[in-house]
């Protein structure tokens, strides 16, 4: 691949501030774990986004879409190709009585603060969930007995193809951590999530509760990427982790965390061949004791 060449066009479809060489994928994971990533490109508008995708099938550049990076494991070599970051540059929302439309790389927290700002109920399960919307909407995140697919009606996305399209209702094909777009590959561009009039006082409430349990329950002071495992059907994952009496093991710089089992931590030194390693070996323990075959959560990209 040439990269200059490449570089050079992704600057004419989107502009030269948002395209970046080389960029330290630890710089921008919640892990804080990752090598370089080829090209990093921060798009605006769906048309941009569109051009880029257009632009790897021409050249034949592999592509990976990400968001905040809250929950990827960066491959130490890093990632080949283009990157791009739907976060800060494609997080704008308008609001229209109960329906909130916004940009894919808005964040869940804020997402919520605009609902709850505006009298309206439905997304407090939500507030604090680390990633973006259009993560969330991908893997029908959820919390608190909360997942998108009880807000989300309407989504805008672009198919592997390049082709903007959009879905309603239950064409999203909600599951437990899946939907239509993680399966067809999609990326999402903006949705519009239905919500409900509500009191702010019992909202505000409601997620200060949240927030304060989980505080009080995961370690979200430590680099981590959240939940590594799928809750599997009938148990949960953080108990059966526990049960198998890995709390605090660790490999490297990684960690099962003392406060919730279900998270792996970095303890400051961690690469992703110490998170990779240790998760192989919490998914063998768990099978070897309980019979249950773990999935993971958290994606893990690069090259190797």
């Amino acid at each position: 691949m040439d990269i200059k060449h490449i570089t050079q066009l992704l600057i004419e479809a989107v502009d030269a501030d948002n395209v970046k060489n080389y960029v330290p994928m630890a710089n921008h994971t919640s892990f804080k774990i990752g090598g370089p990533a080829d090209i990093l490109v921060t798009p605006k508008t769906a048309q941009q986004i569109a051009k880029i995708i257009q632009i790897s099938k021409t050249e034949k550049v592999p592509i990976f879409i990400m968001g905040n990076g809250s929950n990827l494991v960066v491959r130490e070599k890093g990632i080949r190709g283009i990157t791009v970051k739907l976060f800060d540059n494609f997080d704008e929302y308008e609001v229209k009585e109960s329906i909130i439309k916004a940009q894919a790389g808005i964040l869940l927290s804020k997402l919520s603060q605009v609902a709850y700002q505006n009298g309206l109920t439905g997304l407090e399960f939500a507030s604090g969930i680390p990633g973006t919307l259009g993560g969330a909407i991908a893997m029908n995140a959820g919390a608190y007995g909360g997942e998108m697919k009880d807000v989300v009606i309407k989504t805008q996305y672009i198919d592997k193809g390049g082709n903007i399209k959009s879905i309603e209702g239950d064409m999203h094909c909600f599951g437990y951590r899946t939907s239509f777009i993680q399966k067809e590959e999609g990326i999402v561009l903006s949705s519009e999530l239905k919500l409900k009039a509500g009191d702010k006082n019992q909202i505000k409430a409601l997620m200060d509760d949240l927030c304060k349990r989980r505080n009080e329950k995961q370690p979200l002071k430590m680099p981590s990427a959240g939940s590594v495992f799928k809750r599997p059907e009938g148990y949960f994952a953080g108990k059966l982790v526990e049960d198998c009496g890995l709390r605090g093991y660790r490999v490297g710089g990684a960690e099962v965390s003392d406060m919730h089992c279900g998270f792996i931590v970095n303890k400051g030194n961690a690469v992703a061949g110490d998170v990779i390693t240790l998760i192989e070996l919490i998914k063998s323990t768990v099978k070897n004791k309980f019979g249950v075959e773990l999935q993971t959560e958290v994606k893990i990209v690069g090259e190797e």
